[in-house]
């Protein structure tokens, strides 16, 4: 008997269905009038110009969602995911201060359902949109023996531009800078090989915490970036990813610390705590507990930055603040030392 493509266990028709539908699209996308063409050709391209720059750079990040892809994929709930696979991206953008201009995504699967993959596809294109950048094209790969039909993985890619005077790093963070955290939405997109065994006994009861998005904090630097004056008081921000709040090592220059302040832990993270029977150092070292993204920034903005924060629809919380290396204390509930390690660069 002859053996089809079909029978093999791909459905080219069903891909190019999913590709006419992006197409058929009757919203209009970010950054649109910059899109030359996009979905469906064998490259994207894409108009840059920024005469309004000194010296524009283009950047770019990539990264996936991790294992929590087959919590979506076990629950047949795809709508958020999208949404975390842009924010990702698109969040570690921000920590440089860049806008970005277009993404890219991934999404590999054993079987193409048509109805999965569009719901997880509406959700990056509604997050595209909201971080105002275009969804300009993207891979859709069908893998069986690689991947069981209902299991899928995903993958984004963006690219975005700063202007190299508005660069934010740990060039800029000094001693006597505030910190501003800025709260999650919940686990966001790390950690899910320890959650899923963690929740393993009553998943689908906390099935809509654990499959909360990712929050979009570009549109919040994007606003921050509106106001001049004030964007020149941030030094540098920090996305709390995998590897929890090591992260904030990244923002630090040689000889300064953190002197980091209590602030709320949301009890979804210490149901972590109880059950998985970790200590504050391990805990704080896989997830975000709580906040999401840091600011480091001139204690005479601290004030007005906050209040921005706060305005933008954002939770946020006084952290702390960077000081010298030999001094640093780290908190954690205001009543509980777990050290430097980890903290001082």
């Amino acid at each position: 008997m002859p053996i089809s493509y079909q029978k093999a266990g791909v459905d080219v028709a069903a891909g190019d269905r999913l590709v006419e539908w992006l197409q058929e699209s009757k919203t209009q996308p970010a950054r649109a009038g910059a899109v030359v063409s996009g979905i469906g050709g064998f490259a994207a391209l894409f108009r840059a110009q920024f005469g309004q720059m000194k010296s524009p750079l283009l950047v770019s990040s990539t990264d996936g969602v991790g294992t929590k892809v087959k919590l979506a994929a076990d629950m047949k709930r795809f709508d958020g995911i999208g949404q975390d696979l842009v924010a990702m991206c698109a969040n570690d953008l921000a920590c440089v201060g860049a806008d970005p201009l277009f993404f890219l995504d991934y999404y590999a699967c054993g079987k193409l359902d048509l109805k999965s993959a569009k719901r997880f596809l509406s959700g990056v294109r509604a997050a595209c949109d909201r971080v105002g950048c275009a969804l300009i094209g993207g891979e859709t790969a069908e893998m069986p023996g690689v991947y069981k039909q209902s299991d899928f993985d995903c993958a984004g890619f963006v690219v975005g531009v700063v202007d190299e005077p508005d660069i934010l790093g740990a060039a800029r963070v000094q001693p006597g800078d505030r910190l501003i955290g800025v709260a999650s939405s919940g686990f966001h997109s790390n950690g899910y090989s320890l959650l899923r065994k963690v929740f393993a006994r009553d998943m689908k009861k906390w099935a809509d915490v654990l499959l909360r998005p990712t929050h979009l904090y570009s549109p919040l630097i994007a606003d921050i970036k509106s106001q001049p004056n004030l964007y020149a008081q941030v030094h540098a921000v920090a996305h709390v990813t995998g590897g929890g709040f090591d992260n904030l090592l990244r923002v630090l220059p040689k000889g300064v610390a953190l002197d980091i302040n209590p602030w709320p832990i949301p009890s979804e993270f210490l149901e972590v705590k109880r059950r998985a029977k970790m200590k504050w150092p391990q805990l704080l070292r896989v997830l975000n507990c709580g906040v999401g993204l840091v600011l480091t920034v001139g204690s005479n903005g601290f004030e007005n930055l906050r209040a921005r924060v706060d305005a933008a629809g954002f939770e946020s919380f006084d952290l702390g603040q960077v000081v010298p290396a030999a001094k640093t204390k780290w908190h954690v509930n205001g009543d509980l030392d777990v050290g430097t390690k980890g903290l001082v660069s």
